[in-house]
């Protein structure tokens, strides 16, 4: 018999399940309900907005940023035609999401350490054009250890790798 799910893991079950989408193109079965959840001020009295028939109000904005900022078209026109220079290159190519996530961050480190302020991550386009590290690639850019240092991104020209990699452009080093 299983046991029931305390407070503080139904609300995070529901934080869990909300973020869960079905792929494109699949049948998927029935989904199975989120747990309830029930929070002591809102069981207390409904909300007015909701009791008038009016929209739900929707989750506040996030904080965190999803996606680092893109390049300036001038600037990726520049490190395209190679007039601001691609300091180094990075092929994540048949990396596991753990290794490649590692092997990103203590490269983009480095390339930041050196002084360089454009780099290429190679990331593939993966199977049907969805590779799971062309994906993930902006998030992990987007993260606290990495927002001091990436000032944007953008999609590589043809000549680079096109939609298999990403411009990174650099924030400059402070002078000190």
């Amino acid at each position: 018999m299983k046991r029931p799910l305390k407070p503080d893991e139904q609300r995070l079950w529901s934080l869990v399940a909300a973020t869960i989408h079905p792929l494109a193109g699949r049948v998927v079965p029935e989904a199975l309900p989120a747990p309830e959840v029930t929070m002591k001020s809102a069981a207390a009295k409904p909300s007015p907005a909701l009791s008038k028939g009016a929209q739900p109000l929707k989750p506040p904005p996030r904080t965190a940023r999803e996606a680092p900022e893109f390049i300036e078209p001038r600037r990726k026109h520049r490190i395209a035609r190679e007039r601001d220079p691609i300091g180094a290159r990075i092929d994540l190519h048949g990396m596991d999401q753990d290794r490649a996530r590692a092997a990103l961050d203590g490269f983009l480190r480095r390339a930041w350490d050196e002084g360089f302020r454009a780099v290429l991550v190679i990331t593939g386009k993966g199977m049907m054009g969805d590779g799971i590290l062309r994906r993930r690639t902006p998030e992990w850019l987007a993260a606290p250890g990495l927002r001091d240092i990436v000032a944007g991104i953008a999609e590589a020209h043809r000549r680079h790798g096109g939609e298999g990699a990403l411009y990174v452009a650099l924030k400059r080093k402070p002078r000190g």
